[in-house]
């Protein structure tokens, strides 16, 4: 399959910095998103560096397969599973030691939520309350479980979806990089089909945008990219009350004939990097 992405970030209309990041490795289509937290603790810092760790430690897999692995994959994964995995407890180990090392990023830490596709399978590994969508046959479905105080509630019958969406404490998280010196990784794979749409994003979006919104915008906007900057204008037209990053990832059949790399986006761009802080 042809794989096309575009991803965007943005400070929003409220907070004074960005503290996202995310990346697009489209040799490897590998993509990555992270919302820091921390605030004066440098969250923008954690972003940067859960992103560029994945990233790095995925990249030095690809020509390195022996490389060791950290932490304890569940059984039965793939390969490429198994080192999304790996990158993101490596993530969160030199989050939390270099909050130890410099006092001043203590209390710092992010979310952090990486899809890589390889073939008609696609790898999930993800820590907070950044998710990740896919859109199929106009069906928009989150693949990820929010780590979050008000999700748990809502597992648990405590609060209904619509109480949640109101509660003031949607910014608790339960689970996220740095914050410990391991972590709970989730992980997941996804057969996927040609017309497939996957979609990464962090809270700033899910709060400001409902999923019929972010469905029907996806379905309207062909191009990965403007789909991405659309999304992010209308959580601001919303209020914008966060930082907003989206990656949107689409999946068409690959096209046989001798012109088809004449198409647009037809051969693989180097990585893009969306980082919006913490350099």
């Amino acid at each position: 399959m042809r794989i096309l992405s575009g991803g965007a970030t943005d400070v929003g209309r409220v907070r004074s910095n960005n503290e996202d990041c995310f990346r697009l490795v489209q040799p490897l289509n590998l993509f990555v998103l992270s919302d820091g937290m921390g605030g004066e603790a440098h969250g923008e810092i954690a972003s940067a560096l859960a992103v560029e760790t994945v990233v790095k430690h995925c990249m030095d897999a690809d020509t390195n397969p022996a490389a060791p692995l950290y932490g304890n994959p569940a059984p039965g994964l793939a390969a490429q599973t198994k080192r999304l995995v790996s990158a993101v407890h490596l993530a969160n180990r030199n989050i939390f030691k270099s909050a130890e090392t410099h006092p001043e990023q203590s209390g710092m830490g992010a979310t952090l939520t990486a899809m890589w596709v390889n073939g008609n399978t696609l790898s999930i590994a993800h820590v907070g309350d950044s998710r990740a969508y896919l859109l199929r046959n106009g069906m928009l479905q989150q693949l990820t479980s929010d780590h979050s105080l008000v999700a748990e509630q809502v597992r648990r019958g405590i609060l209904s979806a619509n109480e949640a969406e109101q509660s003031d404490m949607q910014s608790v998280l339960l689970r996220a990089l740095g914050t410990q010196e391991s972590v709970e990784v989730d992980s997941e794979e996804q057969a996927l089909f040609s017309r497939d749409l996957l979609l990464l994003c962090s809270d700033g979006l899910t709060r400001m945008v409902t999923e019929p919104e972010i469905a029907g915008t996806l379905q309207a906007e062909t191009d990965p990219q403007k789909a991405s900057e659309r999304l992010i204008a209308i959580a601001n037209e919303n209020g914008g009350a966060d930082n907003i990053s989206v990656i949107v990832v689409r999946l068409e059949n690959e096209s046989k004939g001798w012109f088809s790399w004449l198409r647009p986006g037809g051969r693989k761009h180097a990585s893009k990097n969306g980082t919006a802080g913490g350099h």
